[in-house]
């Protein structure tokens, strides 16, 4: 092995030795990201969980009434009811299929989905 990839390799498990490792939450998120990866899906829910901290609320507006989203260490829950991705939280707003990071405006240069309140 080379050493420039053994260095930080030894310094990360002796900090791991001192001051423990990864938090079982922290564990299982890199985990998903892997597989996710491993599927060769650079998908857009992936991209949103990396940006998007537990405790964050999402609100989005749609026919009229107020969402809100609380992303959670596991995943998204809406209406007290827990989700693994925001597209299925969508689905279940607007009855279609959405991209959920689409619909709560978290992709760059792309426009919300608007419903008319009249």
């Amino acid at each position: 092995m080379r050493r420039e990839i053994l260095i930080p390799f030894l310094a990360y498990k002796l900090q791991e030795n001192a001051y423990g490792g990864l938090k079982q939450a922290t564990r299982a998120e890199l985990r998903g990201i892997a597989r996710a990866l491993e599927r060769n899906s650079a998908s857009s829910e992936l991209s949103a969980r990396l940006k998007v901290k537990p405790g964050t609320r999402l609100f989005r507006r749609w026919s009229g009434e107020m969402h809100e989203v609380f992303v959670t260490e596991r995943g998204y829950e809406h209406c007290g009811v827990g989700y693994r991705s925001l597209s299925q939280i969508a689905r279940h707003i607007t009855g279609t299929r959405w991209s959920g990071p689409a619909f709560f405006g978290l992709q760059k240069n792309r426009s919300l989905p608007s419903r008319s309140d009249g």
